[in-house]
């Protein structure tokens, strides 16, 4: 069998996305192609640069096994080393030194021999599975709503088997395997004896922010907080979709103090929170895995989940790591110390 390369993983990605990957030779300027965007809050020298496809690497590059995942990190980079994986798929753009530890991102991957791709929103919009997932069909949709790249907007009619708000809760925990969850984090605190050890999963749960367990649902006015939208978005889109009873937030969040959650109050809707960030890897990277595994099926994938937990500083770790941390606080507390670089 003929090997698959970079190259074939490239045309893969591009068939999954409905031709939204840009030819490797374009020059990656925004404007340059409909998905090289930049994503800029305004912070000096934060911005970044969305270049959907191959990142890092050669395009003939042989890739046997492949590692999924949401966000690169060091953790990631040094595990898909440690397991000899060929290339990393993340879903977000990446960048040098804020997705590799604080150093360059090129030659780190390449030490360890690994291909780099990213997709975002390249492959946004292009499966039902949020709106499944959080009980509804996507009637409409806007993925740049108020003019906003990203922003996106979905109007959905509930599934024949939500009929409540609560409903749509007991699905997202029953899909989102909470139970089993629960099962490891309590595993683990008590391995640890660390009763006040909080998981992000655990933590940012579903919830209704407003309305009632009972509260009816037909018409879901689905919105996502961290893409730009606002209580003035809100607005619009109710104008828009007047028949509107309920209202989901999901992977990102709003606080109760939030103005979106006062403007839905005012209105008499239900807000609803959904899944958080936390859970796109089974939202969005699974999918991106179970599409690529019909593309490429000789091709091992492997998903790479990053869990994160709070545990209380004089909790964290073991007595000899306590016991250095303390030290080398002295160290860097003491006026009197020669701070000379180390």
């Amino acid at each position: 069998m003929e090997p698959i390369t970079a190259q074939k993983v490239l045309k893969a990605l591009n068939r999954i996305t409905d031709n939204r990957i840009p030819a490797q030779d374009i020059p990656k300027k925004p404007g340059n192609h409909p998905f090289i965007l930049e994503k800029n809050s305004g912070i000096p020298g934060k911005a970044i640069l969305e270049t959907p496809g191959l990142v890092v690497g050669n395009l003939d590059k042989p890739i046997a096994t492949m590692g999924i995942g949401m966000t690169l990190t060091e953790n990631m980079i040094e595990l898909a080393g440690a397991l000899d994986l060929d290339a990393i798929l993340v879903h977000h753009p990446v960048a040098d030194a804020a997705s590799s530890g604080g150093v360059p991102l090129k030659p780190y991957l390449e030490l360890y021999n690994l291909a780099l791709f990213e997709l975002h929103e390249a492959f946004h919009g292009l499966h039902p599975g949020i709106a499944f997932l959080h009980g509804h069909t996507v009637l409409d949709s806007d993925h740049c709503f108020g003019g906003i790249p990203g922003n996106i907007i979905f109007l959905g009619k509930a599934l024949p088997e939500i009929h409540s708000a609560k409903d749509i809760i007991r699905r997202l925990n029953d899909f989102m395997a909470f139970e089993k969850e629960h099962e490891v984090l309590d595993a683990e605190i008590k391995i640890r004896a660390c009763p006040s050890m909080k998981e992000t999963t655990l933590t940012a749960v579903p919830k209704i922010l407003n309305g009632a367990p009972d509260s009816p649902v037909e018409n879901v006015l689905h919105i996502f907080p961290h893409t730009g939208f606002t209580a003035r978005h809100l607005e619009q889109a109710l104008d828009q979709y007047p028949e509107t009873d309920t209202i989901i937030t999901s992977i990102s969040r709003v606080l109760e103090t939030s103005d979106i959650v006062a403007k839905a109050r005012s209105m008499g809707l239900t807000l609803i929170i959904g899944n958080s960030h936390a859970h796109e890897i089974f939202e969005n990277g699974l999918p991106l895995a179970c599409a690529l595994r019909y593309e490429l099926p000789h091709v091992e994938l492997m998903m790479l989940r990053e869990r994160v937990t709070a545990v209380p500083l004089k909790q964290f770790g073991n007595s000899k790591i306590q016991n250095y941390g303390q030290q080398m606080a002295k160290y860097l507390t003491n006026p009197l110390s020669n701070k000379k670089e180390i």
